[in-house]
């Protein structure tokens, strides 16, 4: 089944204008975190070309990139070979509170980097920042955890979608 470029974003903003109508800080905070996925490898690499000490962060922004991959998406945990010691770390954050301390620790670490140097690492800097705010939040309203309900596939069922992709990984195993 081949999907449309144009279902796919109309289904990536139908999820997030789902999310959004729920009121829940946990799914405000997993979208701040989808988006700094992006900004911690593109302004990681960006700045990898500093002659001076920021290389450190922004090898630092490369790893909690690939680190926050990892946590909002679990279901690469199964498909992607790692150690138990990773897959149990990573899954420690399946609550508000931990994910509060989680973000606001790699926060802290980003705006460390302003000690150098005033660099574009601040962005990653605020999202996690605004992650962990959410987080926060959530945990302070005692909202639930929440994960988010995007559907991708454009077939509207999300539990149907998750035994096919168990099967799948079963298979690819």
């Amino acid at each position: 089944m081949a999907l449309s470029v144009g279902s796919i974003f109309t289904n990536i903003f139908g999820g997030l204008s789902q999310d959004f109508k729920k009121k829940n800080f946990s799914l405000y905070g997993q979208w701040i975190a989808l988006i700094t996925i992006l900004l911690c490898l593109a302004l990681g690499v960006a700045n990898i070309f500093h002659f001076n000490l920021v290389v450190i962060f922004s090898v630092i922004c490369l790893v909690q990139g690939l680190i926050v991959v990892f946590v909002e998406m679990p279901f690469l945990l199964k498909i992607c070979p790692l150690t138990d010691t990773f897959v149990n770390f990573v899954r420690r954050f399946d609550d508000n509170l931990p994910r509060c301390g989680f973000y606001l620790l790699n926060a802290v670490i980003q705006w460390l980097s302003l000690t150098l140097q005033a660099t574009s690492l601040i962005v990653v800097a605020v999202f996690f920042t605004l992650a962990s705010a959410c987080y926060a939040l959530a945990y302070f309203k005692h909202q639930e955890f929440m994960k988010s309900t995007l559907d991708v596939t454009g077939n509207g069922n999300s539990d149907l979608e998750a035994q096919v992709g168990q099967h799948v990984i079963r298979n690819v195993l």
